[in-house]
């Protein structure tokens, strides 16, 4: 299936960020110029991946907030410090509520995971 590169693509995304961001501040995190970048980066992967999504696996996925990273993803690259807001709210909202499902969803739709 389709979705399967697309979701293991997410997963290693929002792993990267979550590994980026586990021990950081807001404040660090506003003024760093190396994480930064690529917080954003990983982001925007992870955004524009879940927007290639196809209609079914949006049906079979209802819990993933969908809407929220089409909005964000505009944001990620806007001006600052409304990038540097939206970033961090995906990174303490968005990246772990989207893994969470993810896990959940391998568990009871593991079809959608594989390669095969």
């Amino acid at each position: 299936m389709i979705a399967a590169p697309l979701l293991h693509t997410i997963e290693s995304a929002g792993e990267a960020v979550l590994t980026l961001s586990e021990t950081l501040e807001e404040a660090e995190f506003r003024r760093s110029r190396l994480l930064r970048p690529e917080v954003q980066r990983q982001l925007c992967l992870m955004a524009d991946t879940l927007g290639a999504m196809p209609p079914e696996v949006l049906t079979a996925l209802p819990e993933i907030d969908w809407e929220g990273w089409r909005a964000h993803r505009r944001a990620f690259e806007g001006e600052q410090p409304a990038s540097d807001d939206a970033m961090w709210f995906a990174m303490q909202s968005l990246v772990p509520a989207t893994l969470n499902w993810l896990r959940v969803y391998k568990q009871s739709q593991p079809e959608l995971f594989d390669y095969r």
